[in-house]
């Protein structure tokens, strides 16, 4: 990465290999190790070592809930050490996946390559308190293994807390382990609010007169709780195998711009330091980096962005394949933790693939990683992975380098278009099909005639069309609602997706009378916002009910009445929508369940915020207020 970054360039990698069948074979787990690996590769492999390859990949479940009396794993981080086993870590979280509370390092090793694995080691045990984020790095000098990682007290900090890093050894390959350390040198007394090492691998620089030193990436947060906080990003480093460290390049961010945070690390080729960084400020799906030209002391210059590397709010890994190869994994999403994979820079750093163009490991929810360099062409990516929530497994996935050329194809769950069926006519400009499921009539509405839906299989499906994109734009819906129900949700709109608990962008309207209310979720990255009315109105009589996003505000209005509001995160609602959108549901959520019994009329979506008048001439008269109008659905007529 030069300074100043060049323009992302936009030309396709030179070549891909268009293979035929995938070979998958299934890893089993065992408890016994294989036979002793070889040496830890080189840096670079023998020319022409991949040509004529056949892809190859090998999956099996390292740690999945539930195992070895832990009730989840996350966070994995994977080395080599330098007699050949790999060393697979992750937090061991006692009573279940929150960030907090009874928390252990743990460790499984493989003496074959990631063929078979040894059975779970407690590394560093919190007895209560959290011990994680795990840097594994290998000294190749000694052979030593060094684990710097975080630790902090049994009580729960969803909102920050005092966190240390601590550092431990081990001189035998992982099979047994010093006492931690507390890293006091490491942290600045105001870093108080905040403290993260990684989480994933460190490394050894190679090259120039600071071969030797090993690198750690982390930040910080620091409160003073009375003004701003201010968020950092560092380098660590140790000249003397881990025993003793040094803060080494620092930036702080208390603008609120760019907030880098889990920091992974490669050496360039020409000995720089370059750095990606989670980003948590303002610049929506990018990642973070900086480089450092003096082996980690200090920045090159500060974090910038690079919107062309897009991910959601998550961790990710680097890693030097070789020596015109880096490796960067994460989800491939945009704005959801799904779509587990890899892509690949030729240009050390300067553009890495995007998603079409890498290669998809798992399509399905999945979040934190890592990546180790194997013997040959080979190498494995660690990642959590599942398939209701990110945090089921985490898995271990050998692969060569040829496997990383295939095409990835079409991503699943893309919507195919309705089948036919009956449809209501869409007023707006854009005359979408609107199509009527489970035999709904029409009955009497507010204006003209309604739907009536029986909870049973009723419901109107809209396919995904640019007019309904409401991006990151202010929008407004409108509905009339009649119904009596005393139980049960009911939804009124439902938009392109199920949040599913993996951070996709989402928006609904929902009657809940059980809880007596309707509510309405905005779900951008990692933001939920709720907004939600004080009854149910749940009375057998005609509702008006909006939902708007107005300058920052979600906000919910019945009868005329605003009734809840929220501050709503920036952000669109159809970011990665190449990863399939499934448009707009009327009387039932995206995946067929919480149907709507009772009668809806005059729904509207607009992509913009309309006013207070407007809204009241809809409520009043029904008028056709146009505007960036994209859907009205009168359900005059079913045919």
């Amino acid at each position: 990465m030069h300074a100043g970054h060049p323009p992302e360039r936009r030309t396709r990698r030179s070549r891909r290999r268009r293979a035929g069948a995938v070979l998958v074979l299934a890893g089993l787990l065992v408890s016994t190790f294989g036979a002793p690996a070889n040496a830890a590769p080189t840096e670079t492999p023998e020319a022409g070592a991949t040509a004529g390859a056949a892809p190859f990949v090998d999956e099996q479940v390292l740690y999945k809930q539930g195992d070895f009396g832990y009730g989840c794993f996350r966070i994995p981080a994977v080395v080599r050490a330098a007699n050949g086993m790999l060393l697979a870590f992750a937090e061991g979280r006692v009573k279940d996946c929150g960030d907090d509370e009874d928390i252990d390092l743990v460790l499984r090793r493989s003496a074959d390559g990631g063929r078979t694995w040894g059975p779970l080691q407690v590394v560093s045990e919190g007895n209560g308190t959290t011990h994680g984020n795990p840097v594994p790095i290998v000294d190749e000098r000694t052979g030593r293994v060094v684990l710097v990682s975080t630790h902090n007290g049994a009580e729960p900090c969803p909102n920050g807390c005092d966190r240390d890093p601590w550092v431990q050894f081990s001189d035998d390959h992982g099979a047994t382990w010093s006492a931690a350390r507390e890293m006091t040198e490491g942290k600045r007394p105001e870093w108080n609010f905040w403290y993260a090492t990684g989480p994933m691998h460190g490394i050894q620089l190679k090259r120039g007169p600071h071969a030797g030193r090993l690198i750690v990436g982390a930040n910080f947060e620091s409160w003073d709780r009375v003004g701003a906080h201010v968020y950092g990003t560092h380098l660590l480093y140790s000249d003397d195998s881990g025993v003793t460290w040094n803060i080494g390049a620092e930036t702080s961010h208390d603008d609120g711009t760019i907030i880098a945070q889990e920091v992974t690390v490669v050496e360039l080729t020409d000995g720089r330091i370059y750095a990606s960084a989670r980003e948590r400020g303002t610049d929506e799906g990018s990642r973070a980096y900086a480089t450092s030209s003096d082996g980690g002391e200090t920045w090159d210059a500060p974090f910038r962005t690079m919107p062309a590397l897009a991910t959601t709010d998550v961790q990710a890994s680097l890693l030097r394949f070789s020596d015109d190869r880096i490796l960067f994994s994460s989800p491939m999403h945009p704005s959801a933790r799904e779509a587990m994979g890899i892509r690949s820079s030729t240009d050390e750093g300067d553009r890495f693939e995007t998603w079409q163009e890498g290669k998809v490991f798992h399509w399905g929810p999945s979040a934190y990683s890592d990546m180790v360099r194997l013997d040959g062409d080979e190498a494995a990516l660690m990642y959590e992975g599942g398939t209701v929530t990110p945090y089921e497994q985490i898995r271990f996935a050998r692969f060569n380098e040829a496997y990383l050329e295939t095409p990835n194809g079409t991503p699943p769950g893309i919507p195919a278009p309705p089948a036919p069926g009956p449809t209501t006519p869409d007023t707006s400009p854009y005359h979408n099909e609107a199509y009527v499921r489970g035999g709904a009539q029409t009955t009497g509405g507010r204006f003209g005639d309604g739907l009536a839906l029986d909870r049973v299989d009723d419901r109107v499906e809209v396919a995904f069309d640019d007019s309904i994109d409401l991006g990151a734009k202010d929008f407004t819906l409108t509905s009339w609602i009649r119904y009596s129900e005393q139980t049960g949700a009911h939804a009124i709109l439902w938009f392109h997706r199920v949040n599913r608990g993996t951070n996709p962008p989402a928006l609904w309207l929902r009657a809940e009378p059980a809880s007596n209310r309707i509510r309405a979720v905005l779900s951008v990255d990692r933001f939920n916002v709720t907004v939600q009315s004080p009854s149910a109105y749940n009375d057998g009589q005609w509702h008006f009910v909006v939902l708007q996003r107005v300058d920052g505000e979600l906000r919910l209005l019945v009868d005329g009445a605003q009734v809840s509001s929220a501050k709503a995160p920036a952000g669109s609602l159809t970011l990665g929508k190449e990863f399939g959108l499934g448009g707009i549901h009327i009387g039932q959520r995206m995946d067929g369940v919480d149907r709507f019994r009772g009668t809806l009329d005059e729904v509207r979506v607009y992509r913009r915020a309309l006013t207070g008048t407007e809204l009241d001439l809809i409520r009043r008269h029904n008028l056709p207020i146009g505007g960036r109008l994209g859907l009205r659905l009168p359900f005059d007529q079913v045919g």
